[in-house]
């Protein structure tokens, strides 16, 4: 029996989704070849054989072209707290979270420049820190609803900064996953002394 149709909509997102990969394929390509102060948003739009008014309904600035996945993250990280398994604890569901998505992108083989690209650029790091302010309230606020406590509770803001922390923490160690494990034992147990090595 033949496939059904998929409902235009259905092909008119997919296409949406297309053309916004390729421009942010575009700009991380261009930004890393040149420099992110050497490309223009006209540069992008031409590379990704779109129009400037094109890459505008896409991302809200030039920035956001180096953080195509940003925009998604806010939702990603509630779905993370709200939607996890029964008997799943909150830091468990954050731990496998991060696990699934930033594994994959720490051992990208381009992850080294990128993150030189951002660290030497001012505009970048300042971008990073906003979206990084932005995504700990966002999860702080999810974490709070689970609990019943208001925003702003200080066990929620700090399980959830942590939590964030997690990737700059474990992006230096020789195994990223164990680092991820590692940190999470401490977040859930509680700090202990570490037994010296001979």
């Amino acid at each position: 029996m033949p496939e059904p149709t998929p409902p235009a909509a259905g092909r008119r997102e997919r296409k949406k989704a297309a053309t916004r990969q390729a421009i942010a394929d575009a700009a991380l390509r261009l930004f890393l070849e040149r420099g992110y102060d050497q490309v223009s948003v006209r540069d992008v739009a031409e590379a990704a054989d779109v129009s400037v008014t094109t890459v505008f309904k896409h991302f809200s600035g030039k920035e956001a072209l180096v953080f195509d996945q940003e925009e998604s993250t806010d939702a990603v990280l509630v779905a993370a707290v709200r939607d996890r398994a029964p008997g799943t604890t909150v830091p468990d569901a954050l731990r496998q979270h991060v696990l699934d998505t930033w594994l994959p992108i720490a051992e990208h083989p381009r992850r080294v420049e990128f993150n030189r690209l951002v660290d030497t650029t001012p505009a970048l790091r300042a971008y990073a820190e906003r979206m990084w302010v932005r995504h700990t309230d966002t999860l702080a606020a999810a974490i709070a609803d689970e609990f019943g406590v208001a925003h702003g509770h200080l066990a929620c803001t700090a399980l959830a900064r942590f939590t964030l922390d997690v990737p700059a923490l474990a992006q230096g160690r020789p195994d990223h996953r164990a680092a991820v494990e590692e940190i999470f034992g401490i977040l859930t147990n509680g700090w202990r002394p570490p037994e010296p090595t001979d």
